[in-house]
């Protein structure tokens, strides 16, 4: 399937109330006649399945999806509803059964004061990877291809991208440590197939994952019917088929949670909600999450936080990442989550310089804490 092209980066913008970055204004006033941004996932084909790089194979059962692409206003006729009878998602073969007793006291959480002294406090940047003699800079494997501004970020960072499209082409890589799966959905709609079994190939390796998402806003009809758990139920594993995934959600925004907690429960997830990350590394050690969801202004940049319990608890590399912005959200409106007239839905992350840099940042967070846990493990 063709990719769809990148989308031009989002003008810069003003401060929000609550530090929230705000996106454009409006151009009409009613909620209805604003055009979200294009959801993550690609449509699903009906009387046909898409294998693990995301190619139609004929003959298997109707995937759920999302629109790959929402046109200008007006809004045209809404499509066939999301096909997803919301009952649990096979076990991908690669997920891990229930710890043992034994296995549950050698993976006991640290708490923060046990953490490594390097890193407490404030610190400066991470450095960047060293580049390698084989490629030039450490492997990332990228799914889609990355827009050309989102490469040259990675390679002035000192990596080198490399594609994946299947599980196979992840297992390939293995060798050369790629320091993450790093899925950022902004030159093409992504499938939840092919979503879950990069994700199963990368955890399996040891390999953390990233996942980056806008969040929108629209009426339901607008939406249609883009459910965010559909994206992240494919991205969280569970400990065994009686055991709901356990999700950590950190958002600030008492509507934006109540709407995200609504839509993962229906799915059969359990959430535990904090605030901020200082809230989200006090519970992290009783939830021991599945799936980590959360604004990415809500990472501190230079001080310890959850991403290092995650690696000091050995959880780094099985717990998906999945950072959200908020751009496209109008502070003004979210009250309407609370009242059910609106739905929040994940679309393509916000493009501005700020959101750029901190993306490139966590990231180079994350490859530093693989880099120091293979020269532990070497």
């Amino acid at each position: 399937t063709a990719l769809a092209p990148a989308r031009p980066a989002l003008p810069a913008t003003g401060a929000a109330p609550g530090g929230r970055e705000a996106g454009p204004q409006p151009v009409a006033t009613g909620l209805a006649e604003l055009m979200p941004p294009r959801p993550l996932l690609a449509p699903a084909v009906p009387g046909d399945q898409q294998d693990g790089a995301g190619r139609d194979q004929h003959g298997g059962p109707e995937q759920a999806g999302f629109p790959a692409a929402l046109p200008p206003a007006p809004l045209p006729p809404a499509p066939a509803p999301l096909q997803d009878s919301g009952a649990p998602l096979p076990v991908p073969a690669g997920d891990a059964p229930q710890p043992s007793a034994g296995q549950e006291a050698r993976t006991a959480p640290r708490p923060m004061a046990e953490l490594p002294a390097a890193g407490r406090g404030e610190a400066s940047e991470h450095p960047a990877p060293a580049p390698t003699a084989e490629d030039g800079g450490r492997r990332l494997l990228v799914w889609p291809e990355p827009d050309p501004a989102t490469r040259q970020a990675l390679q002035e960072r000192g990596y080198h991208p490399v594609i994946v499209r299947s599980r196979e082409e992840v297992d390939a890589q293995v060798a050369g440590f790629p320091a993450a799966l790093f899925v950022d959905p902004l030159t093409g709609p992504i499938t939840r197939t092919a979503l879950q079994s990069l994700r199963t190939a990368a955890l399996n390796s040891r390999v953390p994952v990233l996942v980056t998402a806008g969040l929108g806003q629209a009426t339901r009809d607008a939406a249609y019917g883009a459910d965010p758990a559909v994206l992240l139920r494919a991205l969280a594993p569970r400990d065994g088929e009686n055991h709901a995934p356990r999700v950590l959600l950190v958002e600030g925004d008492p509507d934006i949670a109540a709407a995200m907690i609504s839509s993962l429960e229906r799915r059969g997830m359990h959430v535990e909600h904090a605030a901020d990350e200082n809230d989200a590394v006090a519970r992290a050690s009783s939830v021991q999450p599945n799936l980590v969801v959360m604004d990415l202004f809500q990472i501190r940049r230079r001080r310890v936080g959850l991403l290092d319990w995650l690696r000091a608890n050995d959880r780094l590399h099985r717990t998906p990442l999945v950072v959200y912005t908020s751009v496209d959200l109008d502070p003004r409106e979210l009250p309407r989550l609370r009242t059910g007239e609106t739905v929040l839905f994940l679309a393509e992350r916000s493009t501005t310089a700020d959101v750029q840099s901190r993306i490139v940042d966590l990231l180079g967070r994350i490859g530093a804490m693989g880099e120091a846990g293979v020269a532990a493990a070497g």
